[in-house]
């Protein structure tokens, strides 16, 4: 191989190393390992997890501090694990930046009625409209319809229960399944009112 073949390749790969060095672990912001399941603008791709952009800051350290110490965990217990990835210092900063992006836009859906019914008639409304919702109860509009879903299932069968005073679970226990999807749908479906 010629001499400048090599040394252009010799370059390629100092250069290739030294950039893959500057972008190491030390250096990204802590929000950068969430954004992998999260998107870095918080709105997933994947109904399996959850859309962060919006929610208060205090609700999402929360969960961060949750799944650290063992009061929440998902299936395959990727959170528990990521989580630790993460110091406890750099949650707020974690939670600032998701809360901090734009709100995602609600999904396309077909009738709703059901479930703005049920809505109502179960008095979701009054932890989680947004006249009402504190800094750790969730915004639910414009989430995955699958992942809200799971949540209250999860909550309705006991497999989730780091709520606030149990409230989740004791509201759940009633809820159909059908009412469970009717509810998921006008959720996701629903603009977020701005606070």
């Amino acid at each position: 191989m010629p001499k400048a073949k090599v040394a252009f390749a010799t370059l390629l790969l100092w250069s290739s190393a030294a950039a893959a060095n500057s972008i190491g672990a030390e250096h990204d912001a802590p929000y950068e390992i969430c954004a992998l399941c999260h998107s870095l603008d918080g709105v997933s791709r994947m109904a399996k997890f959850p859309k962060l952009a919006g929610q208060p800051a205090p609700y999402i350290e929360k969960q961060l501090h949750d799944f650290l110490e063992g009061r929440r965990s998902n299936d395959g217990g990727q959170m528990a694990a990521i989580v630790t990835e993460i110091t406890p210092d750099d949650f707020p900063a974690v939670a600032q930046w998701f809360a901090n992006q734009t709100a995602p836009a609600p999904d396309e859906a077909g009738d709703v009625t059901e479930g703005m019914a049920a809505f109502e008639d179960l008095g979701c409304a009054s932890c989680h409209s947004a006249d009402r919702a504190n800094d750790l109860t969730p915004h639910l509009t414009a989430q995955h319809a699958a992942y809200l879903e799971k949540q209250m299932i999860d909550f309705r069968e006991g497999d989730r229960s780091n709520d606030l005073g149990g409230m989740m679970g004791a509201a759940m226990t009633q809820v159909s399944d059908a009412q469970i999807a009717e509810l998921a749908a006008y959720l996701a479906a629903t603009a977020r009112e701005s606070q």
